[in-house]
């Protein structure tokens, strides 16, 4: 119950939000969905209309008619793509499509439609990070730092310098009256981790991630999709069942959300909108 009301508050709330007043019939808002293949909703079976941003959309638009949904996400995209443009595979994974923006990154694109349209959005969100995480090696595989003796330390602090600055940026270009969330992620190597325990070490990774997100966020006073709670990343077990009943990871090996997980993530962007 108390849940519901939380998100029966946060509709309400957005619906009459600067930039979305309930009063102006006849003006269109926006709600910008920035990050990566998650923002784009991608899943293994082509499906690219049932992600978060579409499915939090139809929940926005349940109270604001005349919200719309504009997508600037892009599978690959790393935190490095998304203030640079497209990196080499062997720096880091990144938008596999160099032309997308023709300002030249998603940041930027993102940047100029909020500048072009002040006052008319109502809503930003964004999940980055993933693919930073990851490199295409000299055999053409994609090697992940979560699973390296190595570890994460260099990618993660590259990824902590570069969310900074893009929520900072962000932040200037919507003003201080236009909602953005963010997230953690889900775990999906949880039910590898059950079945095999000499694999915790990449869970216990997985959640030293979320933490930076989160404190980066929360340091740019960006309130965060907790995705990674609604999964139960700290209870493995669980965890391990949620990604196989969210995701295709269990199914086809695939670590992409199917159309259930992707309202899973909606509901907690709603519930965090402020």
């Amino acid at each position: 119950m108390r849940r519901a009301l939380t998100v029966a508050a946060a509709l309400a709330a957005l619906a009459l939000a600067p930039g979305a007043r309930a009063d102006d019939d006849s003006a269109t808002r926006y709600y910008l969905s920035l990050g990566d293949s998650l923002a784009v909703g991608f899943q293994p079976n082509g499906d690219v209309g049932h992600g978060y941003a579409e499915q939090l959309h139809t929940m926005l638009a349940a109270t604001d008619s005349k919200i719309d949904l504009v997508k600037l996400g892009c599978g690959g995209e790393s935190t490095a793509g998304m203030r640079f443009g497209a990196q080499p595979p062997t720096t880091v994974l990144s938008c596999a499509v160099p032309h997308r923006y023709p300002k030249g990154t998603q940041l930027a694109e993102a940047v100029g439609f909020l500048h072009a349209h002040k006052d008319k959005v109502a809503l930003v969100t964004i999940d980055i990070g993933a693919n930073d995480l990851s490199r295409v090696n000299a055999q053409g595989n994609v090697v992940n730092c979560l699973l390296q003796p190595a570890g994460c330390a260099a990618q993660v602090g590259a990824l902590e310098q570069n969310l900074a600055a893009i929520l900072a940026e962000l932040k200037s270009a919507a003003g201080p009256d236009v909602p953005i969330v963010g997230m953690t992620y889900f775990d999906v190597f949880a039910p590898l981790c059950v079945s095999n325990p000499s694999l915790l070490f990449v869970c216990s990774r997985v959640d030293a991630v979320n933490a930076v997100l989160a404190d980066t966020y929360a340091a740019a006073g960006v309130p965060v999709a907790d995705v990674a709670g609604a999964f139960e990343n700290d209870a493995l077990a669980n965890a391990a069942i949620h990604v196989c009943a969210w995701t295709w990871f269990c199914a086809q090996a695939d670590i992409h959300l199917n159309t259930a997980g992707y309202g899973v993530v909606a509901n907690e962007f709603l519930a965090a909108i402020p």
